[in-house]
C-alpha cells in the first residue's frame, strides 16, 4: 500500500515538475518578448525625436514631416499599450508559475514524509528481526 502511494506521489511530483518547467519556459519567452517591445519603443522614440524640427522646412515638407512624426508617435503609443497588456499577461503567468511551484513543493514534502515513514517502518522491522535473532542466539547459548 505504501509503495503504491509513494509511486503515485512520485508521479504527481514529476507531473508538477513538468508543469513548472513549462511555465518557466513560457515566462522566459514572455520576458524576451517584453524586451523586444522595449527595444522597439526606444527605436520608435528615436525615430520621431531625431527627425528634426519641421518648422524650418518648406510648407509641403513641414506637413510631411509633421505627419510622419504623428504617425510614428501614434505607433509608439500603440506599442506602449501592447507592452502594458503584455506585462499584465506576464503578471498573471507569474502567479500561475508561483502557484504551480507551491503545489509541487507541497507534494514533494508529502512524498518525502511518506518515504521517511516507509524507511522508519522498514528500519523498525529490521531491528525487530535482529533483536529476535539475537534473542534466539542468546537462548541457544544458555542451553
Amino acid at each position: 500500500m505504501n509503495q503504491h502511494m509513494i509511486r503515485n506521489l512520485s508521479t504527481l511530483v514529476a507531473l508538477r515538475n513538468t508543469e513548472v518547467e513549462r511555465l518557466q519556459t513560457e515566462m522566459a519567452e514572455k520576458t524576451s518578448l517584453r524586451e523586444r517591445y522595449q527595444k522597439n519603443l526606444e527605436r520608435l522614440t528615436g525615430l520621431y525625436t531625431n527627425s528634426g524640427a519641421s518648422g524650418n522646412l518648406p510648407l509641403a515638407l513641414a506637413g510631411n514631416c509633421g505627419d510622419y512624426k504623428q504617425a510614428v508617435m501614434q505607433m509608439a503609443d500603440n506599442h506602449r499599450l501592447d507592452l502594458h497588456m503584455h506585462e499584465a499577461d506576464m503578471a498573471v503567468a507569474q502567479q500561475a508559475l508561483n502557484a504551480a511551484w507551491v503545489k509541487r513543493e507541497v507534494l514533494d514534502k508529502v512524498l518525502n514524509k511518506q518515504q521517511k515513514a516507509v524507511r522508519q517502518q522498514h528500519d523498525a522491522k529490521e531491528r525487530k528481526q535482529h533483536d529476535e535473532l539475537a534473542t534466539q542466539l542468546w537462548f541457544r547459548g544458555q542451553k
